[in-house]
């Protein structure tokens, strides 16, 4: 009975750091050409995206897929995103562990 008492609070612990870990974004593939699904960049100029400050994820897509940051090939990759796809995607890379130094 305590065994199974156990893993059953273990199980409701492991809940709400599930609920917390972003689902991979539908939009993924396309920034993960240049930027690495986990946000580690593999092509030379591309920024490293993995642990970046949510808000400013945020505000940098808001930005390339409004013109105020003039970049055509994050303006083309973007388009026409909504509020949520961006948020979804600022949350996912935002989540991944940044890389390490060497």
């Amino acid at each position: 009975m305590q065994t199974l008492l156990t893993a059953a609070l273990c199980l409701l612990a492991a809940f709400p750091l599930r609920a917390q870990t972003p689902a991979s974004p539908t939009r993924l593939g396309l920034c993960a050409a240049c930027h690495g699904a986990s946000g580690h960049a593999s092509m030379p100029g591309v920024p490293h995206l993995a642990g970046q400050r949510l808000d400013y994820l945020r505000d940098a897509l808001k930005q390339y897929r409004d013109g105020r940051r003039n970049t055509p090939v994050m303006r083309a990759a973007i388009g026409p995103v909504g509020d949520a796809e961006l948020d979804a995607l600022a949350r996912w890379y935002s989540a991944q562990a940044p890389q390490g130094t060497p």
